[in-house]
């Protein structure tokens, strides 16, 4: 279940930070972080869904455990940068296509028309997500990547959503026949 986040998210971000793994953690904030400080935790779950949109993914079954967060930051009047962290044991399911469509809707809901964003050039994983958004520019700075993503191609991220639906879809019919996934 995707929805916006609310500032009684506060311990559920603490806790899915904590479950994040070291790779996971220095690829969302280009940096080793041992934790959260309470500035931080103040500044991710107090958002105002306009200049700072936060969406988080929660296991439907008790609407509490972040799976995932996507969000973008205004930069400028049509520009933003967006940030996708996904837990570990979710990741490479869909769940990060989900999100970022959501957010790449929510963005054009708000008049963003390009996400900027420093990433690792390691990142493989990402990259091929911002390049399903739409045109994609990016210039190498040392062990880094600037983008630019154009928003106007967004529509190819429905295919990638509905190829995202149609694995969750093959997934739960195995599980319910007993089959590994």
């Amino acid at each position: 279940m995707i929805r916006p986040v609310a500032p009684s998210d506060r311990g559920a971000f603490r806790a899915g930070f904590e479950r994040l793994g070291e790779t996971s953690r220095y690829r969302r904030f280009l940096s080793p972080m041992d934790r959260l400080t309470n500035a931080q935790l103040d500044y991710l779950t107090n958002v105002d869904q306009h200049d700072h949109v936060a969406l988080v993914a929660v296991d439907p079954a008790d609407g509490e455990e972040i799976l995932g967060v996507a969000r973008f930051v205004r930069t400028s009047d049509r520009v933003a940068e967006p940030a996708i962290a996904i837990a570990d044991h979710w990741q490479g399911k869909g769940l990060g296509t989900a999100l970022f469509q959501a957010l790449t809707s929510r963005a054009l809901e708000e008049g963003v028309e390009r996400f900027d964003a420093l990433i690792l050039a390691e990142n493989e994983p990402i990259l091929r997500l911002l390049s399903r958004a739409g045109a994609m520019q990016q210039r190498r700075t040392g062990a880094d990547l600037e983008v630019e993503v154009s928003l106007s191609g967004s529509r190819a991220m429905d295919g990638a959503r509905l190829r995202c639906v149609r694995k969750a879809r093959r997934a739960t019919t195995r599980r319910r026949r007993g089959e590994r996934s």
